[in-house]
């Protein structure tokens, strides 16, 4: 397996159980694939300082994959990929005098539910070739309950239209906050008379921050790929990313920030999570570091961040608190007669009882 991707939590616990069984065997030499009958690659296609696909990355891999590699070999591409990468993939390969077999099966799961839907999501498998998909379905079908057969090109944009489609339903939903906000409406009020007992609105999701590694980036991808005339992914991209900007105004209207302390719950991209790619809590951070008197952070789980302090401290010396991540240690804080910012709705009935 090569390229790197954080872990959800679940697996971190699952991990010395399976070491025990001894069916696991780790390696950090290259040349051990050599040894690997399919080789699963978690290096999609990201977006560089221009927004536009970049395969430098993969590129990169591969170069040094190349001299321990057999045409005997599947190679699965598993991260999201800009539209016929795959079949750039098997044109570099061929370029190296490699004819080995590849496929595209795109990963679904979504961060820190993986044991879960690994087993219980249908898997979509394309092959550059026939065999190649024969190959991938049969490793697949080991682990998921349905095999979903495309062409490649089907698989690369199915994976970017489900991160781009469910990246417009956050904005919509953030839209709607801000519209309620500016208007001095409770969003939630609103929410739960228009979810209750209707079918047909049981899929709006809640405000909040839109980020981390997959659909800001995937959203680009497809812009890119439809010569940036993707207006809703585009328009989404302004509503998500603009929220923290939203928020700051807001605080810039009610208060004197620069005589403030502000402190931010959670600085990973999602709820239970370690993992702080894209996420949004770091935009806020450096907006409120120029309006601010001072920008406190803290985070019960990502620990590459020197500036982070122990949840305490930020909520005691904070004048206002934004929940930026619904961590579940932070379900029973008491925050006494401090401004709080909750998007989320972590703490239904705060607003009230503040007002």
């Amino acid at each position: 397996v090569t390229g790197v991707q954080t872990c959800a939590l679940p697996i971190y616990e699952l991990l010395p159980k399976i070491l025990k069984t001894g069916n696991l065997h780790l390696s950090a030499q290259i040349a051990d694939i050599g040894k690997s009958e399919s080789l699963i690659v978690t290096i999609g296609t990201p977006v560089d300082e221009f927004l536009n696909p970049t395969v430098r990355l993969m590129t990169e891999c591969f170069q040094q994959m190349r001299p321990y590699m057999s045409n005997e070999q599947l190679v699965v591409l598993r991260s999201t990929v800009y539209p016929g990468v795959t079949d750039w993939v098997v044109r570099y390969f061929q370029d190296q005098d490699l004819h080995c077999d590849v496929a595209f099966c795109p990963e679904r799961i979504v961060q820190g539910f993986a044991l879960e839907e690994l087993k219980s999501l249908p898997q979509i498998v394309s092959g550059f070739t026939a065999r190649a998909e024969q190959r991938a379905a049969k490793l697949f079908s080991t682990i998921a309950p349905e095999i979903v057969r495309v062409k490649t090109s089907e698989a690369e944009l199915t994976k970017l239209f489900s991160n781009a489609f469910r990246y417009i339903q956050f904005a919509v939903t953030n839209q709607f906050y801000m519209i309620c906000e500016d208007a001095g409406i409770d969003y939630n009020r609103v929410m739960e008379a228009m979810k209750f007992n209707y079918p047909r609105m049981r899929d709006v999701p809640k405000p909040g921050f839109a980020a981390g590694p997959c659909l800001f980036k995937d959203t680009m991808q497809l812009s890119a790929f439809y010569q940036n005339q993707f207006t809703f992914g585009m328009d989404a991209v302004q509503v998500n990313e603009g929220l923290p900007l939203f928020l700051v105004k807001r605080l810039q209207n009610e208060h004197n920030l620069r005589e403030k302390t502000v402190g931010l719950l959670g600085m990973a991209f999602k709820a239970e999570s370690d993992d702080r790619r894209s996420s949004l809590s770091y935009k806020l951070k450096k907006v409120l570091s120029t309006q601010a008197k001072k920008v406190l952070t803290t985070d019960p789980y990502v620990n590459d961040d020197a500036s982070l302090l122990p949840i305490d401290e930020v909520v005691q010396k904070s004048d206002i608190l934004i929940v930026c991540t619904p961590h579940k240690v932070y379900k029973n804080l008491s925050f006494g007669d401090k401004v709080v910012v909750d998007v989320w709705n972590f703490y239904p009935g705060l607003k009230d009882q503040q007002a």
